[in-house]
């Protein structure tokens, strides 16, 4: 679910006519626009290329200044233009969807510039500041290179904090920012930053164990180093931050609260619902989605309600499952565990779902401390593309009063298997689609399938009791009341108040979770939008192939065709399983 750096691989089984492309011809002037494109965004992006494995300046952090930013989407116009020169009625199969994510991924970098959002580089939860102490977790240590690089990106690090007040600063002055109301608290994100010696720092983690190529006598210099680097230049850049979000961001920064009081507000919130919906609606037309999703949920969940016999109106029932002790685990190791328990037990079941299963293992570990009083309940985090290290389920085990044990399954279905971990690793084991693909994520078809996976723990069995299957509902109701809530503070003018007392109205969500979620979707306009909207598109599309196949239908097949492609467009997945729906028609009238 991160925005700051595309993560998900994804890959078509056919390589549709490149093969038998012809010096000059449309596919390969195609495939050169986007080998042009690649080189200058490695280029332009260093840690990005750390990321991907590409060739790139690994000691380099990049830059965010605006004249960067300005040439960047005057080069991304060009690449547009040279693309619309190519004739896409020419291409076919894999070239065609090609073409066609390409030009959206495009669309959408210059759009996003264009509305200066590189002004608001962080959101409730995290930021430009997360992701750069995620650093030590993404990039190589396998050489006394890859550490001497380390050490120059951490000695990078003030100038790159400079550039962002910068344009923090620039945005503030035209009224587009964060708003106030949902940064009380940022600092505490910000504090355990200011590590008292090298050792106490996240950042020394890599000096503690150096690979064998790494010689004593550098072992020794590289620590010295890089504690100087972590106490001359990462923590004085996190102090720097730190006394700008208090004394200057948080107190100056916007009053008001939706996407539409800003600058241009309307068509800045329309491009964030095509972003992340890639759907062709508006924002009333979502609402309107919502209600209708919210009142056929909550029909569900009065029914469990009078099955299980509880005496007393939905809210006592809400009120009960927030504070009866047999919901709540009782320490952080005992939430980690059921997690865990539930993570590997719907591994087991996997194979009744799917045909083809991914190599790369996943493990489950608690958000990090300094960010999970903000944090949500749970994030799946991509492993980098070196086939070393784990997929991670995070688990958020801060506040333990607020981590519901009944909304466990749900929430590890979704992150882990058959969700994000499932979807992403089976993704980046296909290699053979343009590197822009490889590492893009379109929300409405990624979260869209997570909340799907949550649905699938229905036919695997993994909600064995009513309360469990209230939390499943819980989750799905969450998810269709962001359609009611994102709309309703983005562009009806709804307060904050209005939309916690919604979301906690109509869910079993904890109210400290509650209050997360409503700052994190006031912070993120229109990303919450993807999830369920997605999930009806894929449920839709199994619906279309369970009627037109009858008994020729198979749920393995049809999954392994939703997950083939990786990240696309709701559109395109729609065409892909029209043609999947033809060809399993076929194969059944030859037998």
């Amino acid at each position: 679910m991160k925005r700051s750096i595309l993560i998900l691989a994804a890959a078509l089984g056919l390589l549709a006519n490149s093969l038998s492309a012809q010096p000059g011809s449309d596919q390969q002037r195609l495939q050169a626009l986007f080998d042009k494109d690649w080189e200058f965004r490695m280029a332009e992006f260093p840690t990005m290329a750390s990321y991907t494995g590409s060739p790139g300046a690994y000691d380099k952090l990049g830059s965010v200044a605006e004249e960067d930013q300005l040439r960047r989407v005057d080069f991304w116009r060009g690449i547009l233009d040279e693309l619309h020169q190519i004739d896409i009625g020419s291409l076919t199969g894999e070239d065609k969807i090609n073409y066609l994510l390409f030009e959206r991924q495009l669309k959408s970098m210059v759009r996003n510039i264009e509305f200066r959002g590189y002004q608001i580089p962080i959101l409730v939860d995290e930021g430009f500041h997360t992701n750069f102490a995620r650093l030590p977790d993404f990039i190589p240590f396998n050489s006394t290179t890859d550490y001497e690089n380390y050490i120059s990106r951490m000695r990078g690090w003030p100038a790159l904090v400079e550039q962002h007040i910068t344009n923090m600063r620039a945005g503030m002055a035209r009224g587009f920012s964060q708003p106030r109301v949902i940064l009380q608290g940022y600092e505490d994100m910000l504090r355990p930053m200011l590590a008292g010696t090298a050792q106490d720092s996240r950042f020394w983690g890599p000096f503690e164990n150096f690979p064998a190529a790494v010689s004593e006598t550098d072992r020794q210099r590289l620590r010295a180093q890089g504690a100087e680097a972590i106490l001359d230049a990462v923590v004085p850049g996190y102090a720097k931050f730190l006394r700008f979000m208090t004394e200057e961001y948080i107190p100056g920064t916007r009053e008001t609260l939706g996407a539409y009081d800003m600058p241009d507000g309307e068509a800045y919130y329309d491009q964030q619902i095509r972003d992340y919906t890639t759907l062709d609606l508006s924002a009333d037309e979502i609402h309107q989605i919502g209600l209708k999703e919210v009142a056929r949920i909550r029909a569900e969940m009065e029914q469990i309600i009078k099955d299980v016999k509880f005496e007393g109106s939905f809210a006592d029932f809400l009120a009960f499952l927030r504070s009866d002790p047999q919901f709540y685990a009782e320490t952080p190791e005992q939430l980690l565990k059921e997690a865990a328990w539930i993570a590997k037990t719907m591994d087991g079941k996997l194979p009744s779902l799917f045909t083809v299963l991914p190599r790369q293992p996943y493990t489950v570990n608690p958000v990090p401390a300094n960010i999970a009083p903000k944090y949500t309940a749970g994030r799946y985090v991509p492993a980098p593309r070196d086939s070393t290290r784990p997929g991670q389920y995070w688990v958020n085990t801060y506040d333990l009063k607020s981590r519901p044990l009944y909304a466990l399954p749900a929430l590890s279905l979704h992150e882990a298997v058959p969700g994000h971990h499932l979807q992403g690793a089976l993704a980046a084991e296909q290699g053979e689609q343009p590197n822009f693909r490889k590492f893009d994520y379109i929300s409405a078809y990624g979260e869209g399938w997570g909340l799907y996976s949550e649905f699938l723990g229905i036919e695997a069995g993994m909600y064995p009791d009513p309360y469990s299957n209230f939390g499943r509902l819980t989750y799905e109701m969450w998810r269709a009341c962001r359609l009611v809530v994102d709309t309703g503070l983005h562009a009806k003018s709804w307060t904050r108040q209005q939309a916690l007392d919604y979301l906690a109205g109509n869910t079993a969500l904890s109210i400290h979770e509650v209050t997360t979620e409503i700052d994190r979707y006031i912070s993120w306009p229109g990303q919450a939008l993807s999830y369920k909207l997605g999930e009806l598109k894929i449920k839709a599309l199994r619906k279309q192939a369970e009627e037109q196949l009858g008994t020729n239908f198979n749920l393995r097949r049809f999954h392994d065709e939703i997950l083939r492609s990786g990240s696309v467009s709701l559109d395109i997945l729609d065409g892909l399983i029209q043609e999947y729906i033809q060809r399993e028609l076929e194969a059944a009238a030859k037998t």
